[in-house]
């Protein structure tokens, strides 16, 4: 850990106001140069409002910030950068259409004197360097597109580092990458900490923070709750922090009766997947697990008829269906949660009750006459049992917490009659609470008969909700294990082979 007289940041009684809202009441907060501080909290908490206080994006009512020991005052993002601040958003800004060199030097291009023309040598040269220094092997030369998720972060970090960032403040920075891309982070990370760089590192992952954060302070609807040693504290005191109350359990499990064989799929052949069988039965929580190009996307693809298949049967109850498109995986009761929400998920600008009810739309009426007061209800019902914080059904779903925005893609499903439901990374981006919450339900819509196919990267959650695990590896189904037989290095060994 750094030395406690080495702090480089305060943010001292940091109030920040909205309309009818305190996001942030009086926080502060220090950062320690070589030091990785974990900022937790639920959706709501204050997070992204202290960060975006620190980025230059918003303005603070009061407080103070000091780095390096002089007051400063950021009035836009720009002054936060002069100052070494650089944030890396879990939605990375990249231009996919330049270069590596170019997304690192943008808007700071080497030249050469004295006719100032862009030096492409010197920078190709510099991001090399840089590159080597995070222990990264990318051609500098690579077009943003051809990158994989977790070398594009890279890139972020580079272009940081670049530009003699400081403080580098990460925001759920492995919600997209894999267990293996996650440990490669890490050890970008740890270099960091050696050449002196301070980072804010926000996750709702518990796992991540303890492995990689030297201290953790914890916010509650916009107040800083307390900052602990990482070493110093365990996970029940950090949700107990978080949520205000104890939670027992993070992975409530309740014993639901396995019944029948709902649906059954056999030498299924798709692109990514070869000939894979599984039975998913009536109560019960399939999980698949699988790293980074393993096959589980492409197979949840195929099952919801977006990925065209090549060969095999899929049986519903008994009957063999046909899927080609995703309508026919409604119509056989079949609906999915996208991993992605914003982007595969839902209709952002739209209200809640219109996304509730778009899968289902035809029984609304006819062409342009939808039955609104039947809408109202049905999305009131949802609302209801899934208890979805909104402040009105017309409220854009683009407001909603991440939490919330799930509940919506699940009740649109369910308004649709589905009882054989796909939740790919259900709890991704997603706080303790709501995690709780979202286990519950899952539990409960068993409970009721649905059978549920779980696909998480997270191995803790897929080991303790799960009733039985599928390993895929390489496109083919590498191992299986039933609850409470399986371990983290089990399931990792079998995603290897």
């Amino acid at each position: 850990m750094a030395d406690n007289n080495n702090v480089i940041l305060k943010m001292e009684n940091i109030t920040k106001t909205f309309p009818g809202v305190v996001a942030l009441n009086n926080v502060s907060i220090d950062l320690k140069k070589g030091e990785v501080l974990g900022i937790l909290g639920e959706n709501g908490a204050g997070k992204s409002t202290l960060i975006k206080v620190l980025a230059g994006n918003y303005i603070k009512d009061s407080g103070k910030i000091t780095i390096d020991g002089n007051e400063t005052e950021f009035k836009n993002p720009g002054e936060a950068m002069e100052s070494g601040i650089r944030v890396i958003y879990q939605e990375l800004n990249t231009l996919e259409n330049l270069s590596v060199t170019e997304n690192i030097f943008l808007g700071e291009q080497e030249t050469k004197t004295p006719l100032n023309i862009i030096d492409w040598k010197k920078m190709e040269k510099e991001s090399r360097k840089i590159l080597k220094q995070l222990n990264i092997d990318i051609n500098p030369n690579t077009i943003m597109e051809d990158l994989s998720v977790s070398e594009k972060q890279v890139v972020e970090i580079a272009k940081a580092i670049s530009k003699k960032g400081k403080i580098l403040i990460m925001d759920e920075p492995t919600a997209a990458l894999s267990e293996e891309d996650k440990d490669s982070l890490f050890e970008i990370i740890k270099t960091l900490k050696e050449a002196g760089v301070s980072i804010i590192y926000i996750s709702h992952r518990l796992k991540e923070i303890f492995e990689i954060t030297d201290r953790v302070t914890v916010l509650r609807d916009g107040k800083k709750i307390g900052t602990v040693g990482t070493s110093e504290t365990d996970s029940n005191q950090l949700v107990t922090m978080m949520v205000g109350r104890d939670i027992q359990e993070m992975y409530p499990k309740r014993e639901v009766p396995i019944g029948e064989v709902i649906m059954s799929v056999k030498n299924l052949v798709a692109e990514g997947i070869e000939d894979v069988s599984f039975e998913l039965r009536k109560g019960e929580i399939l999980g698949i697990f699988g790293l980074l190009g393993s096959g589980k996307t492409s197979l949840v693809k195929s099952l919801f008829g977006a990925n065209p298949i090549k060969s095999g049967k899929i049986y519903v109850y008994g009957k063999k269906i046909t899927i080609k498109k995703p309508w026919q995986a409604r119509d056989n009761k079949i609906g999915l949660v996208p991993v992605d929400r914003k982007l595969d998920g839902l209709a952002l600008m739209l209200g809640v009750k219109e996304n509730i009810t778009l899968a289902n739309i035809q029984q609304l009426g006819k062409g342009f006459l939808i039955k609104k007061a039947v809408e109202r209800e049905k999305a009131q019902r949802w609302i209801d049992n899934l208890d979805i914080n909104t402040p009105s059904m017309n409220q854009e779903v683009n407001s909603l917490s991440g939490g919330n925005q799930q509940k919506v893609v699940l009740a649109r499903w369910l308004e649709s009659g589905s009882n054989i439901i796909i939740l790919n990374e259900p709890t991704r981006g997603i706080d303790v609470g709501t995690k709780v919450e979202i286990y519950k339900l899952m539990q409960n819509l068993c409970e009721q008969g649905a059978g549920i196919i779980m696909i998480s990267s997270e191995l803790p959650e897929i080991l303790s909700i799960a009733d039985r695990i599928l390993v895929i590896s390489k496109g083919r189904i590498t191992g299986e294990f039933k609850r409470g037989k399986a371990s983290e290095e089990k399931l990792m060994q079998t995603a290897c082979i």
